[in-house]
């Protein structure tokens, strides 16, 4: 199955991005950003595309303006992942044909994105916004659009979150932090996907 969890790897440096890049997607991980206030985001970005080879979605998060956007296409990131709602940075990532995940509070941040031409919502925080907060906005937004809760949201939430019609989710320290070995991001990685599952089967 296509499992809707994108993977935050904050913090991570070019020379751990291979590794844990297969470490993830040998789990069952296939999205992953790396935040671009990393170090060398760009190298580990460009790094990460390469090893997956196609295998998974790479892109980048914490993207801001559009020039960002320009350099990451430039490299072949698939994936844009921001914490606000910007106009500019969705029709930018779209134009230039990869996927627009803006961070989104109220239902007038969610419903800008979507006519900017966002691919999915990131609801960020998504511990603050709470399942309750969620499924009043999700009871308006149209029919098939993606979410994912992003922030303070861990295995243990993902039934909860699902049976309110979330579509995925988006984790970091749950993952990954740095200086984990890869061993352990893969271990920690198989976590989160069997709840996943089991969540998704419910």
């Amino acid at each position: 199955m296509s499992r809707a969890i994108i993977a935050i790897l904050r913090g991570i440096t070019p020379d751990e991005a291979v590794a844990v890049t297969e470490a993830l997607v040998g789990a069952g991980i296939t999205r992953i950003e790396v935040p671009l206030n990393s170090p060398d985001p760009y190298d580990s970005i460009a790094r990460m595309i390469m090893a997956a080879d196609g295998r998974a979605e790479i892109g980048a998060g914490t993207v801001l303006n559009v020039p960002s956007v320009e350099r990451l296409a430039g490299i072949g990131a698939r994936m844009i992942v921001s914490p606000d709602c910007n106009p500019e940075v969705i029709a930018a990532t779209k134009r230039m044909g990869m996927q627009s995940y803006p961070g989104v509070f109220t239902a007038t941040e969610c419903f800008t994105a979507l006519r900017a031409g966002a691919d999915g919502l990131k609801l960020f925080p998504a511990n603050l916004i709470g399942v309750q907060g969620f499924a009043a906005i999700n009871a308006v937004l149209p029919a098939g659009t993606r979410t994912f809760a992003v922030g303070g949201v861990g295995a243990g939430d993902f039934a909860e979150w699902r049976q309110a019609g979330i579509a995925g989710f988006g984790l970091g320290t749950a993952l990954y932090r740095p200086g984990l070995l890869p061993d352990e991001v893969a271990r920690r990685a198989a976590g989160i996907v069997s709840a996943y599952d089991r969540a998704w089967v419910k």
